[in-house]
């Protein structure tokens, strides 16, 4: 196991805020200080463990003195669990769920439906087909409805109306709410509604009390309404549950989806160039940065993985990406699924343009630089085995693939 440290940016964030149920829980504790004197004191009270009797016991040993100096030990924050045994009514969600997992627009979703839910109400997600998402508890699910089936892959919105039409028969919701967004949600939220002959709030940013906010005239006005039944939510429409897990009970339909015959027929996603889809709208962008030696090697390795090529600015100053290529704040604001920072020391205009990543891994060989603190994994080492290794295993992967099918 390495002996980097890693930090806990949860953690740290909730001990930074005074509001916070675990607030008091995350306080360092003080084992040394300097006196009035000039001696320091130590805090014997504050090293030791608790023995098999319950009483506290200070280790003279020094080996836990040792261990805590030579790692920082992972702390596991346990949120208090918020139970809704008998909801008085339920708030549906239905998330975008792009790559089988809550995105960000999701989570902000589902913080507003937390808000209009309050103590009373349960969060109901709705979600097609198999996910892989496995933080539904700390997101603000009370209640997870799936609705699986083969008609609901691909591009279906007609048989998706179809299952919400079911579950508002079943549930009776108070708010129906689905992101305002181009990954589905937008689209099957005005069939819905169109279904239910209701009238949307669309690209709603805010509600107080019984009024909703919503952004019109190119996103240039604000237009206020009463809150209708079903929401179309923008993005940064509230903010993520951070305080409380949820039970995530499953749910299920009392009757049988109508099957009927679809008038739209998916013929599969269609293959696009990685390098001709806009920096702002990647899913998945491999960039490179100075410690990059080898830029061959680099392109090799994002055609393999049929990313989408970036770079910082010290890249595209030097003449090896393209100006548009250019990730940060100087450059492009990204909001990738994964985005792979190679041999880029984490400038804080870069870290800025990332912030909006749903997963970082960084390949350098600086254990202690700023990309590897903001990762979410880290590779140590010369980027040029690492790439490599890694076209390698992609290689594998797909030779095995092909021999299944086969």
């Amino acid at each position: 196991m390495s002996d980097i440290i890693r930090r806990d940016p949860r953690a740290e964030w909730i001990a930074r805020n005074r509001l916070h149920p675990l607030h008091a829980a995350m306080q360092p504790v003080q084992h040394s200080w300097m006196g009035p004197n000039g001696l320091i004191r130590k805090n014997v009270h504050g090293v030791g463990f608790i023995g098999p009797n319950g009483i506290k016991r200070i280790d003279r040993s020094g080996a836990q003195q040792g261990g805590a100096a030579k790692r920082t030990a992972a702390v596991q924050v346990q949120l208090p669990l918020h139970q809704v045994p008998a909801p008085a009514f339920y708030i549906n969600v239905v998330p975008d769920m792009v790559g089988g997992r809550l995105s960000s627009h999701d989570r902000d979703l589902l913080g507003l439906a937390r808000q209009l839910a309050g103590s009373d109400g349960a969060v109901l997600a709705v979600v097609f087909g198999e996910h892989k998402e496995s933080a539904f508890a700390t997101a603000g699910v009370d209640r997870l409805l799936v609705l699986e089936g083969r008609e609901f892959d691909g591009y279906s919105p007609e048989q998706r109306v179809q299952g919400l039409r079911a579950v508002d028969n079943q549930f009776n919701p108070r708010h129906w709410l689905l992101p305002d967004s181009r990954s589905g949600g937008g689209e099957l939220g005005r069939r819905f509604a169109a279904s239910l002959k209701e009238r949307p709030a669309t690209r709603v940013w805010q509600i107080k009390g019984e009024e909703c906010i919503g952004r019109a005239g190119a996103g240039q006005e604000d237009l206020a309404r009463p809150l209708p039944r079903l929401i179309l939510a923008a993005v940064e429409c509230a903010e993520p549950v951070s305080d409380t897990r949820h039970e995530v009970l499953p749910v299920e339909l009392s009757t049988a989806l109508a099957r009927s015959l679809p008038r739209i027929e998916d013929l599969g996603a269609v293959a696009v160039d990685p390098a001709a889809i806009p920096m702002a709208e990647a899913e998945f962008i491999f960039s490179g940065g100075n410690g990059v030696k080898d830029w061959a090697l680099f392109h090799q390795t994002a055609a393999a993985l049929g990313a989408t090529e970036g770079a910082s600015r010290v890249a595209v100053d030097d003449g090896f990406m393209a100006r548009d290529r250019q990730v940060g704040a100087s450059g492009t604001w990204v909001t990738a699924r994964v985005y792979v920072a190679v041999g880029i020391s984490g400038a804080i205009q870069h870290l800025q343009g990332i912030g909006a990543c749903d997963k970082v891994v960084a390949i350098n060989l600086d254990p202690g630089c700023d990309m590897i603190k903001r990762a979410d994994l880290s590779v140590i080492g010369e980027s040029a085995a690492i790439l490599q290794a890694l076209i390698a295993a992609v290689e594998t992967y797909r030779n095995g693939a092909k021999r299944d099918a086969a």
